[in-house]
Formats: C-alpha cells, structure tokens, sequence
C-alpha cells in the first residue's frame, strides 16, 4: 500500500465547502492537526467558531466521506470537533468619528472609541428586544443563554430591564447577592452561566424608580464595574421599547447584534418594527427575531394560533430578516421560569425547549456570519453555519 501524506487528505478536505461561506474547509483555515500512523489511520481537527453549529455533524460526516472517497487507502477516520468562538466588527459603538470600529479597523487616533474597551473579555454582545412589553423576551433570554453555555461556550447574561428584572426568580436565585472582591463586583453563577441583576441588589417587594440618567449609569456599572471575565458570549436582556438603556447600551459598548422578540398579532408587530428601525439607525444588525406564543397544541394534536397566524415569520421576511424560530404556547416554559430551572434544562423534550435551543443555534451561527462579514475572512477567518477557523 503506497504511503499516504498529509497533502492528500489536505486536498480531500477541501472538497468540503462551509454551506455559507462557499469556501473550503482547508482555505477557511477549519483544519488542524491532521496526523497520519504508518497503517494509513487519520486523524484531524475541525475548529469551529461556536461550539452551537447547527451543522456540525453534518460537517464532521462529510469530511469523513470527502477523505475515503478521495484517499480509497486510507484506514480508520478520526475527526475531533473543537470551537475557538470569533470576534468581528465593533458595531454600534459610536465614539470618536462616530463610526463602528472592530478588529483590523483604521484607526482615526485620538479619541477612537475602539481604544476605550470596557469589555475586554468578552468577544461577542447579544442584544435580545423586543417591542413590546408581555411578549416572552425574558424567558426567550435566559433560555438562549443557558442553551450556549450547554454547547460549551462561556457566556454573561445581563439583565437590563432594571423595572421589570426577572433573571433573579427565572434563575431562582431569590436571596443569593453578589459579592465584591477588590473594585469588582462578582457575577452570581448558575447553570453555566455568569448573571447580573438590579434583583441581586434590592430587596424582592422594592420598586426601582429612577429617571433616564440614574437608570442608564446602573447599566454602565452592570458593564464595567462587574467581573466578566473572559466570556464568548453576553446576552443583555433588554426592557421593551427604545428608550435609555437602549441607548446607553449600543453607545457603551460594541454589539454584535440584536435578537428581536415578538408575537405573532399586529399590536405586537407594529411595536417590532419600532425595534427594528431604532438598531438600524445605531448600526447594530438584527441577528433575527423569535415569534413566541405561535400556537397552543390541542390534545388531539391540532394547533390553535391564539395569536395570529406566522405573523412574526411574515414580518421577518418582509424586513429582510433572518427567521429563528416559532416557540409555541406551553403552560410547562412559565413553570420552568416560576421555579428557576429554564426550560432547556427543566422540559428538555418539550416543543418549546427544542425551538428555542434551535433558535439560540441559529442566532449563533448568525454571529459567526456578521463576524466574517466585518472582515473575518481578511483575517483568514471562516465561519457561516456557527462554523469556522476558530482564529
């Protein structure tokens, strides 16, 4: 049998192509580690850039297939799948010229806000809006921050809705507080996941009653004065509306994107696009939007739209926006949240925990493409379908 080298599964694998980038895998910089036994066994590293690929199977199988059916020599196939999460474009966070900067930008010197980084552990910012109060963005934030820290990613999640905040009782940590540790406040942890709420520092019946400033300063302390560490990933549960902290959010720090939450009836809608038009005019992308509450299932299996029918699922295709799932209606998600066990982790096997488990897979393949759209592939970054070089 004639010896096999490392170039010949190199020239196998870039039969691959990453589905959203239409590269090779071998060009994206994906592969590493490819190593050879003198019996002909391979093995190789695919890195992605989030442990959430939706694809990620289907990656692992067709590098397999690409190798036997281009090496027919070859031995045992080994691949092992890691994630290196990526970073891209600063977006939104308009100092100095009043343009977004990120990695590789050209600097317009002194007072470039991409020099002043409040965060700088953390690589990506989620945003998760909604337009309206009463839609579910709440739940739809924990459970999509739970459902990257179970992928294997390390992930914050802030609660901003400092009137409203629900992280403490959606978590069930009702008595825990945050403690400091030399000019840091450390973050509560729980299920993986690094939390912080105004509910961790007042008492349970206390009404938050601040003006804009007072309310917008509480979330800059949130953003620097809290012990992030290095995380791939900060959810901001956001209040509904386009107010303050909305404001103060995108002006603080570099988002990487916005999740957009809503039902599926027009009064809810019509509150979406209000949304939408305030993260287009801060230069913050719409990652997606989540329609919950799309229907409840009946006991023989039929579906009632309470709410309207796939509005939210039209709405996004007529903005031009990424659909990332529909979550049904199920008396077992408020359960999960009352008792503070996300339903993710709570009713794994329901509807509603797989759609957002898939939503949360989605957005995060999402934040890998608007990565390489901010010149990742410059960089020699590949990513698309939450995969990539991992660099």
């Amino acid at each position: 049998m004639a010896a096999i080298d490392q170039q010949q599964i190199l020239r196998a694998l870039s039969t691959v192509q990453e589905p959203d980038l239409k590269k090779d895998l071998v060009t994206l910089g994906m592969i590493r580690n490819v190593s050879l036994t003198p019996e002909g066994d391979v093995s190789f590293t695919v890195v992605l850039t989030t442990p959430a690929c939706p694809l990620k199977e289907e990656i692992k199988q067709a590098c397999i297939e690409a190798v036997r059916r281009e090496v027919p020599e070859v031995g045992a196939v080994s691949v092992t799948m890691e994630a290196q999460v990526t970073t891209g474009c600063s977006h939104g966070h308009q100092q100095g010229d009043g343009h977004a900067h990120g990695e590789g930008h050209e600097c317009s010197g002194e007072g470039c806000g991409a020099h002043d980084k409040p965060l700088p552990g953390v690589k990506n910012i989620i945003a998760v809006a909604s337009g309206k109060g009463g839609v579910g963005k709440s739940t739809v934030a924990v459970n999509l921050a739970v459902s990257l820290a179970e992928s294997g990613a390390k992930v914050g999640l802030i609660d901003a809705d400092l009137y409203g905040p629900s992280i403490p009782t959606m978590f069930g940590l009702h008595s825990e507080k945050p403690v400091m540790e030399g000019k840091k406040i450390q973050p509560l942890e729980k299920y993986g996941v690094k939390l912080m709420s105004i509910g961790f520092l007042i008492e349970t019946d206390q009404a938050v009653i601040w003006r804009g400033p007072m309310a917008s300063s509480a979330i800059k302390q949130f953003i620097t004065d809290v012990d992030w560490g290095e995380l791939d990933y900060l959810v901001f549960d956001l209040p509904p509306g386009t107010g303050d902290i909305q404001l103060t959010l995108v002006q603080t720090i570099p988002v990487t994107g916005a999740v957009i939450v809503t039902t599926p009836q027009e009064v809810a809608l019509a509150d979406v696009s209000k949304a939408v038009s305030m993260f287009a005019k801060v230069q913050v992308p719409i990652l997606g939007l989540i329609e919950n509450m799309s229907w409840y299932e009946l006991p023989d299996g039929s579906k009632d739209f309470i709410f309207g029918r796939k509005g939210g699922e039209r709405f996004a295709k007529a903005q031009g926006l990424s659909f990332l799932g529909a979550v049904p209606i199920e008396s077992g998600v408020g359960e999960c949240g009352d008792s503070g066990t996300p339903c993710v982790i709570g009713r794994q096997d329901s509807a509603s925990a797989k759609a957002l488990k898939a939503a949360a897979m989605e957005a995060a393949r999402r934040v890998s493409i608007a990565n390489a759209s901010c010149g990742g592939e410059e960089r020699g970054h590949g990513c698309g379908s939450g995969c990539g070089c991992g660099n």
